[in-house]
């Protein structure tokens, strides 16, 4: 019983998601968030008080997705109304007008860089926009942005699905290095299938032949550095993997390599090498911003993450607020119950690097008074519906994992181990994808499912390090179908009540992702690892 009412919510979601006349994110996950806290009350008896705890820690969390959504939005909009998008539009149809490069260069190569530097969803909602202001249809870009953004997203972040994903588990350096190792190992054989999958949503399959030798061209100009540096580091794998794939693939498609000749149907105007730069200063700050605030070495990222408690107060019964140093507002102790919350307003990719550069670029574009009210007004009302998404989405998964190794989420990964025995290496990378559906990241699916994966490893006999790299895996190419991805990516493109259409697409290329995944860890890692 159990077990069937922990995986009830979650089928209930999907189908109110998915059927015919489905219902939209913002009533469906509300709902099913209800769901769950009825379900705790009448079956788990569990503590009302743990239960308002966890509600008041959602309404905290939540803050962290809806800024990022709001910055993007708000940088997005900028773009559009300075003329920065039409800019770049022109300058991309100019370097080829082909479909499949600008796809490639936009929704894979920069896409890729953009999550090896901050991952939180900010590739799909920097690159997409893009792509649709280029032409392409809005729904398809949001299945192919949502699907392109799994082969990074292991190392995303500077490596925090990695290393801070798998830190409870006290593992050691080397461990981790070969975890990491395994890791990019299978996203490398992914990749060769995986954009291929994504340029269908949006292109004929006759486009794809045609241009077969530059698609892998650039998946390789990625994925090769990408594996090599995942060999001998954690963290950097993604950034220089997409930066060096993005610089190649620009050049490629410059010269016409491997890419049939398209006429150009976009605009023939040709734009200066000034009006180029300045339409990518913008990015190019976000890009300055979001890298020099999350290399380690750099004093910058410790000084944002400063927990050093700098303001106190209590708040009741409710909890102790505190704000740190490093402007990170924490509530404590929430209603008694150990349990905290907190925002880190200068970490998180919402204030910087978003609205600064947006501050930053007003003037320099020169855009009025007007229409900069205008921009933040849009903005904020384009964040409505997801924000009650989101609280919906974060109140299931917070009760959901309510109750430690009786949690619902850990009884649902539990039976699954159990039923498969020595056969878990082929459904591992599915349980981190099940973590990524409800956690919307890689890092909180690798904190959630790692100690299950470990000890299922462990009482089988199988390799803890392969496992644990499946997990990582999962929870990567479980970013397809994550409500919080797919939300942010919606409410950035404005598409609305598409969630459930979405998820029927690209559930399809995840479960393929999880068989190549299978596939590799059975047959290729015994090659040239000690599993």
């Amino acid at each position: 019983m159990a077990l069937f009412l922990s995986i009830f919510p979650i089928v209930l979601l999907i189908y109110l998601m998915v059927k015919r006349n489905a219902l939209p994110s913002y009533v469906a996950l509300p709902w099913i968030a209800a769901v769950v806290l009825i379900i705790h009350l009448l079956f788990f008896a569990t503590d009302i008080t743990v239960i308002s705890a966890k509600i008041a820690s959602a309404v905290v969390d939540v803050l962290t997705p809806i800024t990022v959504i709001f910055g993007a939005i708000l940088f997005n909009r900028f773009s559009e109304t300075s003329g920065v998008t039409n800019t770049l539009r022109k300058w991309l149809g100019n370097i080829n007008p082909n479909p499949v490069a600008q796809l490639m260069i936009i929704g894979w190569a920069f896409a890729f860089m953009i999550e090896g530097a901050s991952g939180f969803g900010t590739p799909a909602a920097i690159a997409a926009p893009i792509l649709v202001g280029l032409g392409f249809n809005p729904i398809k870009v949001a299945v192919l942005a949502l699907i392109m953004n799994s082969v990074p997203v292991s190392f995303g972040a500077v490596g925090t699905p990695t290393w801070f994903g798998f830190g409870p588990l006290n593992l050691g350096e080397e461990k981790i290095l070969e975890i990491g190792s395994m890791t990019a190992t299978i996203h490398s054989f992914a990749a060769l299938v995986i954009p291929v999958i994504a340029l269908s949503f949006v292109v004929t399959w006759k486009e794809i032949r045609q241009n077969i030798i530059f698609i892998y061209l650039s998946v390789f100009a990625c994925v090769v550095p990408y594996f090599l540096l995942a060999q001998v580091n954690y963290e950097f794998p993604s950034l220089v993997g997409g930066a060096i794939g993005m610089f190649v693939s620009i050049f490629l498609a410059n010269k016409g390599v491997g890419l049939a000749k398209v006429e150009n149907t976009l605009d023939n105007t040709t734009v200066s090498s000034k009006e180029v730069a300045k339409a990518l200063l913008p990015t190019g700050l976000l890009i300055a911003f979001l890298i020099v605030t999350r290399v380690q070495q750099l004093p910058f990222k410790a000084m944002m993450n400063n927990a050093t408690t700098w303001v106190s107060t209590q708040l009741g019964s409710l909890g102790q607020f505190e704000i740190s140093e490093g402007l990170i507002f924490s509530l404590k102790n929430i209603f008694g119950t150990g349990m905290n919350a907190g925002y880190k307003l200068l970490y998180v990719p919402a204030l910087i690097p978003f609205v600064v550069t947006v501050l930053i670029a007003i003037p320099l574009f020169s855009v009025s008074a007007s229409n900069v009210k205008d921009i933040f007004a849009t903005s904020l009302k384009q964040v409505r519906n997801p924000f009650i998404a989101l609280i919906g989405a974060l109140i299931m998964v917070n009760l959901m994992l309510v109750g430690g190794d009786g949690s619902m989420v850990k009884i649902i990964g539990k039976s699954f181990a159990e039923a498969t025995g020595e056969y878990w290496t082929i459904f591992a990378s599915y349980l981190g994808a099940v973590g990524a559906f409800f956690s919307g990241s890689n890092t909180v699916s690798n904190l959630t499912f790692g100690s299950v994966q470990l000890s299922t490893a462990e009482i089988t006999g199988l390799s803890t390090s392969l496992i644990l790299a499946l997990q990582s895996v999962g929870g990567a190419m479980g970013n397809m179908v994550c409500i919080n991805n797919i939300v942010a990516v919606n409410s950035v493109l404005n598409i609305q009540n598409q969630e459930g259409a979405i998820i029927k697409k690209t559930v399809v290329p995840m479960m393929i992702y999880g068989i190549i995944a299978a596939i590799v860890a059975l047959t290729i890692i015994p090659m040239f690892f000690n599993v």
